[in-house]
């Protein structure tokens, strides 16, 4: 949370929402909206939303070859290569 304007209750949300939109959609800086004193949702504008997907499911893939790695799980280029075009030719 970088500045308290990024932090809202539900009722500011309800009686400012196109404000609340605009705000995001400038910034690119996540709302948090605060429930009786309590932070209970996060308002992202769809683009930061998606990167952040994107950002995660490369992690994910990451900690995969990682696993792989520690696991021993490996194979050099050459014989990953012929596995897959001998899987393509099927």
């Amino acid at each position: 949370m970088k500045a308290k304007r990024d932090i809202k209750t539900m009722s500011y949300i309800s009686t400012h929402s196109s404000e609340i939109l605009s705000q995001i959609n400038k910034t690119h800086n996540p709302v948090y909206i605060t429930q009786k004193g309590e932070a209970k949702a996060v308002l992202l504008d769809t683009e930061s939303y998606e990167k952040m997907r994107e950002a995660i499911t490369l992690l994910k893939v990451l900690s995969f070859g990682e696993k792989d790695i520690r696991d021993g799980n490996i194979s050099t280029q050459d014989d990953f290569f012929a596995e897959l075009y001998s899987a393509v030719e099927k």
